[in-house]
């Protein structure tokens, strides 16, 4: 069952939140990081972030910027743009766009469940990028940013989050995305034992972003209690790592579409006419067309949108990934006509997160840099957990979740 505790949350002064409150560090680039930090010193991009204090162009995996980290969190503390507060607390999170609100418990969870995969993931995770965010963890003997986790839903938890919202927030404010941002303390030890006691009802928790984040923190943890050898006790805060966990009737998985450079060799009604093989198709002509159920899919190819629904038979709909619409497109579209193998690594392959709209397909089709444009109906929370549960991989860019998490609303230490 899932092992969760409260923890003593380093967060910014409330009149500096706005200030200290960043975008996730793997959404933007260096220079994108530079230009929003510009002019602010609370930036927590000067820590998650912090090869934007040093020249353009300098690497982020420099040894020297892993230690700026380090210099950059220690200084918001005694600056008092960062403070601990004086005793373990739970908080609620949550987000809002386009009108609809989704909240979220922030927790310390264990280390042990995910070794023991009683967190459990969907995607694959590199090497090279957990290493990164193993390094900023171990310098700065902290999880500076959350990671993002569902739970099947409980209705204890749920009375809980509904009660403590209904009180004034600790921090409320809209990013300049225009997502709106709420947090709320837990002060009553009451409902902070209900919420671990529920929490040990809970037999997963689920990975909805932030794989190599949580890979890293878990390592982090286990790397701690082996250099703790007889010490080790297994209650202590490096055995447990920063997470929002939201009820997965909460969570919305929103489309994660696809844009290809070439036709492989193929003119766009050659195209067309492979692709009968395996899908009804409809011309919508200039009008922009979004999919409507599951194995349907939205084709820009030559001016026009076109409707495509798998013909039946044409996929496992008896395998939790044979029958998911990334996996259709894939073996249909990309692989057996476009050549498409390894969506990792094919460089005539690009991915777009559905926040950004069918409009950016069809300009990036339009302007000649690309072929075609694909999108997918979006995967359901349903879908992931199954998949999850038996062990079972996405194939890459599969989901795509919004908002994201804010960071720098609470950081969690290891060594407090």
């Amino acid at each position: 069952m899932a092992k969760v505790k409260p923890f003593k949350g380093v967060r910014p002064p409330r009149e500096l939140v706005t200030e200290v409150a960043s975008r996730p560090y793997d959404v933007l680039n260096s220079e994108e990081a530079r230009s929003e930090a510009e002019g602010n010193p609370r930036s927590l991009y000067h820590i998650i972030k912090p090869e934007i204090d040093f020249e353009p162009g300098t690497d982020e995996h420099d040894p020297r910027v892993y230690d700026k980290a380090v210099e950059n969190f220690n200084m918001f503390q005694k600056s008092g743009w960062l403070v601990q507060d004086d005793k373990e607390h739970y908080y609620i999170y949550a987000q809002t766009m386009n009108g609809r609100t989704q909240y979220g418990i922030v927790i310390a969870a264990n280390v042990d469940d995910y070794m023991e995969q009683r967190i459990r993931k969907h995607e694959l995770t590199r090497r090279d990028k957990e290493e990164d965010r193993m390094k900023h963890v171990r310098c700065t003997s902290a999880n500076v940013e959350p990671v993002f986790f569902a739970f099947p839903d409980n209705p204890a938890l749920e009375q809980i989050i509904k009660d403590v919202t209904a009180g004034t927030p600790e921090y409320d404010f809209t990013a300049p995305d225009g997502f709106g941002h709420h947090f709320w303390v837990i002060d009553d030890e009451n409902l902070i034992k209900t919420i671990t006691e529920e929490f040990e009802k809970i037999p997963y928790l689920y990975i909805a972003d932030g794989h190599h984040r949580t890979a890293a923190a878990a390592l982090v943890g286990r790397e701690r209690a082996l250099q703790a050898g007889d010490g080790h006790k297994g209650d202590e805060e490096y055995n447990y790592f920063l997470a929002v966990a939201f009820p997965a009737s909460h969570l919305k998985i929103i489309d994660y579409n696809r844009l290809v450079r070439d036709l492989n060799g193929l003119s766009a009604d050659e195209f067309l006419k492979a692709l009968e093989k395996d899908f009804i198709i409809e011309n919508h002509g200039e009008e922009i067309y979004r999919p409507n159920a599951l194995h349907n899919f939205s084709l820009y190819v030559g001016g026009n949108w076109y409707s495509l629904t798998a013909r039946e038979g044409r996929y496992d709909d008896t395998d939790p990934i044979g029958v998911l619409d990334v996996t259709i497109s894939s073996d249909l579209i990309l692989r057996d006509i476009l050549g498409i193998t390894d969506l990792r690594s094919d460089k005539r392959i690009d991915f777009v997160g559905g926040i950004r709209g069918l409009e950016e397909l069809k300009r990036r089709v339009d302007s000649g840099e690309m072929a075609m444009a694909l999108a997918l109906y979006p995967v359901s929370m349903e879908q992931l957990m199954n998949i999850a549960d038996t062990g079972a991989i996405m194939p890459p860019k599969t989901t795509w979740f919004e908002p994201k998490l804010r960071s720098g609303l609470v950081i969690h230490k290891l060594n407090d």
